[in-house]
């Protein structure tokens, strides 16, 4: 026990000190994991670095080392331009449209539907000066929206832990649930986040950077042509690398950390002009920061933290209030790890108290699903780092961390509570 609290207090530190101090949280996060895993829990230093979320820092080098290529190269602008041209100038249609994107991916399969949609979304943001928090959190909600999809890996993940126990499920709950929380979410942020004030805005397709849309609307509300974007050789073959990045990670299931390396590498290799800048637009400072961060949550799961917590919580003996603190146990731990991993030890965790019939298993289990992953806005998540890593390094970047930290603590204290309260309290499904 004394291992579980010293670590839940360590947890706690190490966000004061990265908040009060400027100490990346991911270094603290390494030096707790040593401290806590070898000197409180009894690991060996080799246990805790096979903690390290090899799969998490590939992903995050690759995507960040292939678009600071596309960026380089001019693939991102041309890219930017043409998503000008498929909404017509209209500028509130393009947050939606990413959205849809996004879901759409997610929903046929693509884990990381985000690491394709985000490098893309974030320039065009920053181009046309659509709200950068706004612009992300829609492309991370709509991957939500469509992740438990009877056919993607989510979905097919929680029905194949629910399904042999016997416990009544559905499928099409699992999936709409998250849709409909996701889609109402994307609304209110798209209101508040200043999505209102793009209404009857349209912008000339070649606007510069961070130009604000209403002075470079239309004149006349017509499609002005500008000049023609430059399609050449290095654009070409880095469309056709995105391209096979998108189909290989949503058809073939392929690494999208190891794809998008060495597609960056064969761009390297046959248009090696300029990739020696985009190598330093890697985003080592959010790798270390995320890697760090999970590297100890996997020591909070070794020590049996999460254990102990998720048992006090299933013996207090009142269904309603055990279902919510279930749903809250998935949110905030979801918010800093891999939100797979989190329902993988949830669900089977709460299967004895879904056994008991005290509240509705097809609601739960949807509950569950929308609380552990709707805080994947979290910059500490693989989604939120993506959106972090996409953004232009012409912004103030621990700014923008900062909003998507107030954002994440907005939505890790309301979606737990909203997925409860819409799918548990009732008693409707």
């Amino acid at each position: 026990m004394t291992a579980v609290i010293v670590s839940i207090v360590v947890l706690v530190a190490m966000f004061v000190i990265a908040t009060l101090l400027p100490v990346n949280l991911g270094a603290l996060g390494f030096v707790a994991a040593a401290g806590v895993g070898v000197l409180l829990v009894g690991m060996s230093l080799d246990d805790v670095l096979a903690e390290f979320p090899g799969d998490l820092f590939l992903i995050l080098v690759g995507l960040t080392y292939l678009f600071a290529v596309a960026h380089q190269n001019g693939t991102v602008d041309l890219i930017v331009r043409w998503s000008m041209r498929l909404v017509r100038g209209h500028l509130v249609a393009a947050p939606w449209i990413f959205f849809t994107l996004s879901a759409v991916f997610s929903a046929i399969g693509a884990l990381f539907a985000v690491a394709i949609v985000a490098p893309l979304a974030m320039p065009f943001a920053r181009r046309y000066g659509v709200d950068l928090l706004l612009m992300g959190m829609m492309v991370i909600h709509g991957s939500l929206a469509g992740a438990f999809s009877p056919i993607s890996v989510y979905g097919t993940f929680v029905a194949g832990v629910v399904v042999p126990t016997g416990i009544p499920f559905s499928s099409t709950t699992l999936f709409l649930a998250p849709l409909l929380v996701n889609v109402v979410i994307a609304g209110v942020i798209f209101v508040l986040l200043g999505g209102r004030r793009l209404t009857g805005v349209r912008v000339a397709h070649g606007a510069p950077a961070g130009t604000d849309p209403e002075t470079v609307a239309d004149e006349h509300d017509t499609e002005e042509p500008d000049e023609a974007p430059v399609v050449g050789r290095p654009q070409v073959l880095t469309l056709i690398g995105i391209l096979v990045l998108a189909v290989g990670t949503v058809a073939f299931n392929l690494d999208v950390g190891v794809l998008s390396l060495a597609i960056a590498v064969t761009l390297g290799i046959l248009c090696p002009a300029g990739h020696r800048e985009a190598a330093k637009g890697i985003a080592w400072s959010t790798v270390l920061l995320v890697c760090g961060v999970l590297t100890y949550v996997g020591v909070l799961q070794e020590a049996g933290t999460v254990d102990v917590v998720g048992n006090g919580i299933v013996a207090l003996g009142v269904p309603l209030i055990a279902a919510l603190l279930l749903c809250y146990l998935g949110g905030v731990l979801s918010a800093f790890a891999s939100s797979a991993g989190i329902l993988g030890v949830l669900i089977p965790l709460a299967l004895p108290f879904l056994q008991q019939g005290s509240v509705s298993a097809i609601g739960m289990v949807a509950a569950l699903a929308v609380a552990s992953t709707v805080v994947d806005v979290s910059p500490f998540s693989t989604n939120g780092a993506l959106v972090l890593a996409s953004a232009p390094e012409d912004i103030d970047r621990e700014a923008f961390y900062r909003r998507m930290l107030v954002y994440s603590g907005i939505v890790v204290a309301v979606g737990p509570l909203l997925a409860w309260a819409l799918l548990v309290l009732p008693g409707w499904l």
